[in-house]
């Protein structure tokens, strides 16, 4: 887009916190923005779900706390889309169920900037069906009715109360555990039964939901002592009843957990799927990002001399993005896995294929590749050894990897073979959103992370490098190998290692792990 053209904005719900209750239109635009500006109420996990390349502007707002006013946040989108900018404006719930939507439409309409509005879905729905509480039900009522509670400065807060009551509905107040005495008083003063049931949810859709229930004329009391805080909404009504009763969420086996991933995004996708299965909720962080060496002159010169050195040759694969990578720049060079079967064929050399452990064999097979030798013990010294026990003497071997390769790998290699050929494919660096980085380290230090997963040494430094200096022996690490435990425990994290090396088995010890509560 050219600097002189209007960008575009989006207001977009981004529902109560549960990153499974985004849209799809709001998810698809989250990797298409130039830039996302969002409030307080999104979810961390949400937000970690931003591709790096994205900027973030936090306009966040808390009840009674408004570091950016109203009117300033609608000069940024009119600001941002005057650049040239698609901005993304990404809001807690519903963009217009009291989100205050129409205010910055208002704005970019006055310098025609285009936009579009996709739908959120709001809390005073999800919050109540994640707590148990149907909002109607033809055997309790056939309405409902959202109420803000919310007091704007210098002003009191304006309900109607006995038309609300007349109603008979389901009430669901909005922004109003600030306002909670005010509302029980102006209701039971309306004429409605003390013993009308009532509950106050804090926290919905989110790991750490809670609600209390109570007759309406206890549930000030009931809160009070529990000591609930925002955000939190209050559902008064006969429904509320059927809470316990309807109650799913929390059944779930990870219900209430928060679990941090480190593997390169490119990687998470399937481990957070089996975790958000069973009820946890996963902030993503790729502590590392890799990136294919290109151009590559080595790799070329390695796949075309592979089958020329000895009558047996070995290719060696340390990790599935090793595999991925591989096959990336053979596609890149206008190469194919022919170019380096050529010569072998020729000299009928024997060709052997090693795969440190199960994840990198299945890799491979996705390619057509079945790997003749994987080590019982996932990491490079054990692969290492494994192939010295199984070559022959004087062969040869080209291992695929990334640049920062352990070398633990390479002596068992030096000691069996004529030459051992160590191909860089990426490189990893280290990156994470400044606006996530004091939000995680604030999570892991008040126990709000349950746990937090590592598939390699490298995320374990890119996790420390990112973060700095803080309490690591507050970290469960979930380590998939003997290697990527060393790194953690040089840190101090309390850790537990996975029985094998594959997304299936760290994922049950992460079951266990926390719900053991270790």
């Amino acid at each position: 887009m050219k600097e002189n053209e209007k960008g575009k904005v989006w207001l977009a719900g981004a529902g109560p916190g549960d990153a499974a209750l985004l849209t799809v239109k709001t998810r698809e635009l989250m990797e298409q923005a130039d830039v996302v500006v969002y409030d307080a109420l999104v979810s961390l996990e949400i937000l970690s779900l931003i591709p790096e390349h994205v900027e973030m502007i936090c306009v966040g707002k808390r009840a009674g706390n408004h570091p950016v006013p109203q009117s300033e946040i609608n000069e940024i989108l009119a600001k941002e889309a005057m650049k040239g900018k698609c901005v993304l404006r990404l809001k807690g719930g519903d963009p217009f169920v009291f989100g205050r939507g129409g205010e910055e439409i208002e704005r970019l309409l006055e310098d025609r900037i285009p936009y579009e509005v996709i739908p959120g879905v709001t809390s005073a729905a999800a919050v109540p069906a994640y707590n148990g509480i149907p909002i109607t039900h033809r055997d309790y009522t056939s309405s409902f009715h959202v109420i803000t509670g919310h007091v704007r400065k210098g002003k009191d807060l304006s309900i109607p109360y006995e038309e609300l009551v007349k109603l008979k509905g389901t009430l669901v107040f909005l922004m109003g555990i600030s306002s909670l005495p005010m509302i029980v008083k102006g209701l039971l003063q309306a004429g409605m039964d003390p013993n009308t049931e009532a509950a106050v949810l804090e926290k919905g859709t989110t790991a750490k939901q809670r609600r209390v229930t109570a007759a309406l004329e206890m549930l000030e009391e009931r809160v009070s002592k529990a000591q609930i805080r925002t955000p939190a909404i209050i559902v008064v009504g006969k429904v509320c009843k059927l809470a316990d009763t309807f109650a799913w969420e929390e059944a779930r086996p990870l219900s209430g957990k928060q679990v941090l991933l480190t593997r390169p995004r490119q990687n998470i996708s399937k481990l957070a799927s089996i975790l958000r299965e069973q009820g946890a909720h996963v902030i993503e962080m790729p502590s590392i990002e890799t990136r294919a060496i290109k151009p590559n002159t080595h790799f070329v010169q390695a796949v075309k001399a592979f089958g020329t050195r000895a009558d047996e040759e070995w290719m060696i694969f340390t990790s599935p993005i090793g595999v991925r990578t591989f096959f990336e720049l053979l596609k890149a060079e206008h190469l194919d896995i022919r170019t380096m079967f050529a010569a072998s064929m020729k000299r009928q050399a024997d060709i052997k294929i090693a795969a440190i452990g199960k994840s990198t064999a299945k890799e491979l097979q996705v390619y057509g590749l079945v790997a003749d030798l994987v080590p019982d013990t996932f990491c490079a010294q054990a692969l290492g050894e494994a192939i010295e026990k199984a070559a022959e003497k004087k062969s040869a071997a080209t291992i695929f990897r990334a640049a920062t390769g352990s070398k633990e790998l390479l002596p068992p290699l030096q000691r069996c073979m004529k030459e051992v050929d160590d191909v860089a494919l990426y490189e990893t660096g280290y990156f994470l959103h400044p606006e996530l980085k004091e939000q995680i380290s604030l999570c892991l230090l008040s126990g709000e992370i349950d746990a937090v997963t590592f598939t390699s040494a490298s995320t374990v430094k890119g996790f420390v490098n990112t973060l700095g200096e803080i309490d690591y022996s507050k970290v469960k690490a979930i380590c998939i190998g003997e290697q990527t435990a060393l790194e953690a425990k040089q840190h101090g994290m309390d850790i537990t290692i996975s029985k094998e090396a594959t997304m299936e088995s760290l994922a049950e010890t992460l079951f266990v792990t926390v719900q053991r509560g270790i």
